[in-house]
């Protein structure tokens, strides 16, 4: 409504004019932590319905993605718990192995130190100081966030009792012969002088060169080509591979060849690993560089020779280029065979090379002895629940092909990692009879032999071995804990769809071998947040967003609301500030008119809410549009639609609370009737009360806020009873008369602009119905239509004689005059009937040749069909009175 149409308001009450976030924001997580209200298992009779926290790992603060995606959860549980739910909402924090520790040693050179000068010891409390720092920091970020976390059961994957089930889950797969001791090829991380699991390698388009060598045949004038994009490894080549059937080669199988630069002694096989048809049929073969070759190696007993070291460095077996790093060894290598005139050629070549997710190097394929999970038995139990029906959820549905394609073709995972930080690897190794211990508990004694010469291996297990087990273990697995018999399986994972093989893939195989249950039921795939212009924020571009900042500009609030309803299940977003404003204004919105409300409730109780009474047009109208909103919001947070639920609510709350039944109820407020006042007032409390309760999710703080002035029965709106939808409001003879007197004001007021009358200015207004029905509704709510369209008394009339001059509207069911007396020419009011008629002969045009379309008749549901023949009939009603009325003016 415009400001000309608002009245006086009453003495203003203890609610301050403006909403302080900051003041507000504080005030409630405090009530709210002291009222232990996010603590679950309070009511042992309710339903439970638990999500874990995905950890966020402790290398830093959370950024704007976490805020998304704890919202979203957030949102969830604060629902549930509405709902009558036993809601957990367990938190915890990831120790990241690779990540924190890059970040500890980091810190530690720029002193000028490295972790080896402090010791294991040493450097592990260096690396707890900066837990514990960061892990306050979440903590901080978490309350400013307005999160309703249960801090009792905060976990840690370092803490004893996720420390014990990982070692119980160590145990058990290395007792069922799933995990195992190898020597394999694996990515090495040079830069962190670690292995890596396949999903921590990026792979990154790279201009590099494809070299040609020449490789000699022993005692002969022959040789063959190699092809290389990397030629420091030719080092530790061993042979050079062919295909058997190939006719250039065949007469060489079994021959040597001379290794240029090092002159060693090389054989020829035959393998049908090599295509005939790529390149020169002809492959070097390097069993401790590359995974294929190294299979190649193990089926002709080929030695296997590393020539680099754990730092990326050229080490002994590398002759005189021992000691430089790998890449200065190429250029060198490069030159030295040209020299010797055994470099053929050389290719620019683009080709995707390995990169470490975490430290950003080069990853090199390096032979070393690790730990491995076997995982073709897990990952087909996964599978077959996933295929059988009985497996996850997945929101949207299309993630369920990424993840099966994924874990059907998944290979051994490599879970040792050279590191200090973590859960060390719980094997230890007899110096007396070299057996290996696997054990729950920290070995003493060699079973073999009785030795007590036992050293624990030296590694770590990769971040994600424990991350996988966080849905169970969180609850107390491996013991049979409450906890874990109450609230497990979880109900729902919120989660990015960039780790979906790294962390949500592995606790499905993981719950499934460990509990017989799969760890949640919906997993819901949310999207990265982007800056404006859809750019991924990074440091290096210097894009990022800080929550933190956001909630000091603009309240907690504005940015759940923002983030929360600006995505789409499985896609991206980007963040816009200006969108952060819009919902700044939207809360500045809600307060004001609770504000409102509130100064014209009085000393109004909760239990003076009656609305059994004589309910006017504009009661029973947004009684049920909020019934309507109720019934769609439910649905929709169900469904994890975010974004249609923001718009639904800001619709509303906005639209019709605000704009429409605020102004509306000035009549009887500020009238004699008291039974209509009392009336107004009960409606009122009721649905901006239960208004605050469906914002309350996504905006906990200002919905805390205004609830505790509202007249309302408990201690905290986190405990009050989720509105639900109720027959007993539905009234769409209520909408039916609702949207013609909102559109009557409207059209009015439109006029009014296109004339430019000012409201203040009283007009004329007469009205010819068409109908009985539009008849009725505009004498029985004449107050409404005078008092906001600022007119004269009306008596609409089926009998009433158009006037000569006037400014003319065409709603449902009626004409609407406004004599022009000296406002506004005859020649400017043609021209926009004319334009308005052009309008509505294209709109009849378009639904005719809709509904004269066989596919549309054929396709749509009848509901549909019915819908725009209505619409069709209506359009047509108004063209052919606004050409009535051109002619009127016309003649």
């Amino acid at each position: 409504m415009t400001e000309e149409t608002k009245l006086q308001a009453a003495p203003e009450t203890a609610m301050p004019t403006t909403y302080d976030p900051k003041e507000a924001e504080k005030k409630w997580y405090d009530y709210w932590l002291k009222g232990q209200y996010f603590k679950a298992g309070q009511n042992k009779d309710a339903k439970p319905y638990t999500i874990v926290i995905p950890p966020p790992n402790v290398t830093g603060m959370l950024h704007i993605g976490h805020a998304l995606d704890f919202t979203l959860q957030d949102i969830m549980i604060r629902t549930k718990r509405m709902q009558g739910y036993d809601a957990l909402w367990l938190p915890g924090t990831d120790h990241a192995g690779i990540a924190t520790q890059s970040k500890v040693e980091q810190k530690l050179r720029e002193e000028g130190q490295s972790r080896y000068d402090l010791g294991r010891e040493k450097f592990l409390e260096k690396v707890w100081e900066w837990k514990e720092h960061y892990a306050g920091t979440i903590h901080e970020q978490w309350g400013k966030m307005g999160f309703s976390l249960d801090y009792s059961r905060e976990r840690f994957t370092l803490d004893e009792g996720l420390s014990k089930a990982v070692r119980e889950v160590f145990v058990r797969l290395y007792e069922k012969g799933l995990i195992y001791r190898g020597k394999y090829i694996i990515n090495w991380d040079p830069a962190a002088r670690t292995a890596l699991s396949d999903i921590e390698v990026e792979y990154k388009e790279v201009q590099g060169a494809l070299y040609h060598l020449k490789y000699q045949v022993k005692d002969s004038e022959e040789y063959i080509v190699v092809a290389t994009t990397r030629p420091e490894t030719m080092l530790g080549d061993t042979a050079v591979a062919v295909h058997p059937e190939d006719e250039r080669y065949k007469h060489l199988v079994g021959k040597t060849l001379m290794l240029p630069i090092i002159g060693r002694e090389i054989p020829i096989v035959g393998d049908e690993y090599v295509e005939k048809e790529f390149g020169t049929g002809a492959v070097k073969i390097t069993p401790a560089h590359d995974p294929n070759d190294f299979e190649v190696g193990k089926r002709h007993d080929l030695p296997q020779v590393l020539v680099m070291d754990e730092s990326g460095k050229m080490n002994d077996n590398a002759g005189k280029y021992q000691g430089l790093d790998r890449f200065e060894c190429r250029k060198q290598i490069v030159a030295d065979m040209k020299e010797q005139g055994v470099l053929l050629k050389i290719e620019e070549h683009v080709h995707q090379v390995g990169h470490s997710e975490r430290s950003g190097a080069v990853v090199e394929p390096y032979l070393s002895t690790q730990w491995f999970v076997k995982m073709q038995p897990l990952a087909e139990r996964a599978i077959a629940a996933q295929k059988s029906g009985q497996g996850v959820h997945f929101v949207p549905d299309r993630f369920e092909k990424t993840y099966l394609n994924w874990i059907e073709n998944v290979r051994d995972w490599c879970i040792s990692r050279q590191l200090w930080w973590g859960h060390r690897v719980p094997a230890w190794y007899c110096g007396d009879c070299s057996e290996i211990i696997v054990s729950r508990e920290d070995a003493n004694v060699c079973p073999a032999c009785g030795g007590a010469h036992l050293k624990q291996d030296e590694d770590v297990l990769d971040t994600w071995f424990s991350s996988a087990l966080w849905p169970f273990s969180t609850l107390g697995w491996p013991d049979q804990t409450e906890d874990l018999k109450r609230y497990y399986p979880t109900d729902l994972l919120v989660t990015g769809y960039d780790i979906i093989y790294f962390w949500v893939a592995r606790m499905i195989f993981s719950g499934l071998e460990f509990t017989d249950r799969i760890p949640f039921k919906d997993v819901l795939m949310h999207g990265l947040v982007r800056d404006a212009e859809g750019q991924k924020m990074s440091k290096s571009l210097g894009n990022g967003v800080d929550p933190l900042e956001v909630i000091e500009k603009y309240g907690a609030d504005a940015m759940r609301f923002m983030i929360s309803t600006s995505s789409t299940p499985g896609q991206d977003l980007r963040f816009r500030w200006e969108r952060v404003e819009q919902a700044r204004n939207f809360a500045n919105k809600i307060w004001n008119a609770s504000r409102f409300v509130l100064m014209n409730l009085g000393d109004f109780k909760a239990s003076d809410i009656d609305l059994s009474g004589d309910l006017g047009t504009a009661d029973r109208w947004i009684l049920h549009r909020l019934n309507e909103t109720v019934r769609d919001v439910t649905r929709l947070i169900d469904t994890y639609e975010f974004g249609e639920t923001g718009r639904l609510l800001y619709n509303f709350i906005w639209d019709d609370l605000c704009d429409w039944y605020i102004e509306f109820s000035k009549l009887s407020l500020y009238g004699s009737d008291d039974k209509a006042k009392h009336t107004t007032k009960s409606v009122l409390a009721y649905v901006l009360d239960r208004t605050q309760r469906l914002i309350h999710p996504f905006m906990p703080f200002i919905s805390e806020e205004i609830w505790q002035h509202l007249p309302h029965e408990g201690e905290t709106i986190t405990l009050a009873a989720w509105p639900t939808h109720e027959a007993r409001f539905e009234s769409p003879d209520a909408v039916k008369e609702m949207e013609l007197l909102m559109e009557i004001i409207r059209t009015v007021r439109n006029i009014r602009a296109e004339v430019n009358v000012p409201m203040s200015k009283k007009v004329e207004l007469q009205i010819k119905v068409t109908s009985k029905e539009a008849l009725s509704i505009i004498s029985n709510n004449a107050q409404y239509v005078v008092r906001f369209c600022n007119s004269t008394d009306i008596a609409p009339s089926f009998d009433l004689a158009p006037p000569d001059k006037a400014m003319t509207g065409i709603v449902t069911g009626a004409e609407l005059y406004l004599p022009l007396s000296g406002l506004i020419d005859i020649a400017q009011e043609i021209t926009r009937l004319e334009k308005e008629l052009k309008t509505l002969h294209a709109e009849v045009d378009r639904i005719e040749k809709k509904l004269s379309n066989e596919g549309f008749v054929s396709k749509a549901p009848a509901k549909v069909i019915e819908e725009e023949k209505v619409k069709l009939a209506d359009y047509a009603e108004k063209r052919d009175k606004v050409n009535a009325r051109l002619t009127e003016l016309k003649g």
